[in-house]
């Protein structure tokens, strides 16, 4: 079974998000009271525990969830094998996969601590098509 394992937010870009017990997502926003929220199409955005996992595995010390600035992190679903235009069901809220992976930013901090970053390869980028509340244990469901 796919689900959240943590919901992460950050008043501002550029620094790692810190876990909430719960978030609110509103269409055409993202998580309310997140930096990283607007009328686009990255206004969510996850990565998955097993991708944290690796960074840790290849030598990264104490990452953990938020620290990729990853508004939802996951577990048991690959989220980059996801094709753009895939509708999730996340707790209350139905999502669009809108785009996978990123450019890194300038001075990521992840990447000039171990050298990588896995965010650009295999976090995903979501829109939010029906607003509700997401928790850390919701499950993840993929709709036909």
């Amino acid at each position: 079974m796919a689900k959240v394992i943590a919901v992460n937010i950050s008043e501002k870009k550029g620094v790692p998000k810190e876990p909430i017990e719960k978030g609110y997502f509103k269409v055409e926003h993202g998580l309310e009271g997140d930096a990283h929220v607007g009328k686009w199409h990255r206004q969510v955005s996850l990565l998955a525990q097993e991708s944290i996992d690796k960074m840790n595995a290849a030598g990264a010390k104490n990452l953990t969830v938020g620290k990729f600035a990853e508004n939802l992190t996951t577990e048991g679903l690959v989220l980059y094998e996801l094709p753009v235009g895939t509708r999730m069901k996340i707790g209350e809220t139905e999502m669009e996969v809108t785009q996978i992976g990123k450019e890194c930013h300038e001075g990521c901090a992840i990447r000039k601590l171990v050298g990588d970053c896995v965010m650009p390869r295999e976090g995903i980028f979501t829109k939010v098509l029906k607003p509700g509340w997401i928790k850390p244990g919701d499950e993840i469901e993929i709709l036909k």
